[in-house]
């Protein structure tokens, strides 16, 4: 893997025309990334989505053991757009810690809380939980990259991506349209 230097605010925000130009109904699944074990990734090229697991074989539902399931808080998703700015090496995205990959675009006026997506057999709605960047976060891609994220324009954008449950089971693949429907 080759050495990443964190970018700085100037460059992230040079970058938000093209973020801000991702497919705005019709989209496309870049990724999916089962975390089996705290700590632990796993790129798969075609998941299960459960209503009751959300992806199947990921640690959200065991996570920590008799605390109650937070449904809201089921999938995460991350613009591809972003993820790739961010990481500056595909071989990184996985350090997010986020499940889905999307070439879509996120903001909140594209996609309001309640928002179904179609991907492969399944389909998935967005929740109103923010989903923020963390200590890990920062140590991976950096300071700015938080601030960059953090932004009253970033948090529009979902930059940090956002959170999602299923509410029709299915399989997914890379490679899958992502639908607004």
């Amino acid at each position: 893997m080759s050495t990443v230097t964190h970018m700085k605010m100037e460059e992230l925000e040079q970058s938000l025309d093209e973020i801000r130009s991702a497919p705005k109904t019709k989209g496309r699944l870049e990724l999916i990334v089962r975390r089996p074990r705290s700590g632990e990734r796993e790129v798969v090229d075609e998941a299960e989505l459960s209503v009751a697991e959300g992806l199947v074989g990921d640690n959200w539902s065991t996570r920590t053991p008799g605390a109650p399931l937070e449904p809201e808080r089921q999938l995460t998703i991350m613009n591809a757009r972003v993820a790739g700015l961010l990481a500056q090496d595909a071989g990184r995205w996985e350090l997010f810690g986020d499940q889905l990959y999307m070439d879509l675009e996120l903001s909140e006026e594209n996609l309001p809380n309640g928002t179904r997506l179609a991907l492969g057999d399944a389909v998935i709605e967005v929740t109103p939980i923010d989903h923020t960047g963390c200590k890990k976060f920062a140590e991976r891609f950096g300071v700015d990259a938080v601030k960059f994220v953090s932004t009253p324009v970033g948090k529009e954008l979902r930059l940090r991506g956002m959170y999602a449950k299923v509410v029709q089971p299915g399989r997914i693949r890379s490679g899958d349209t992502v639908r607004r429907l």
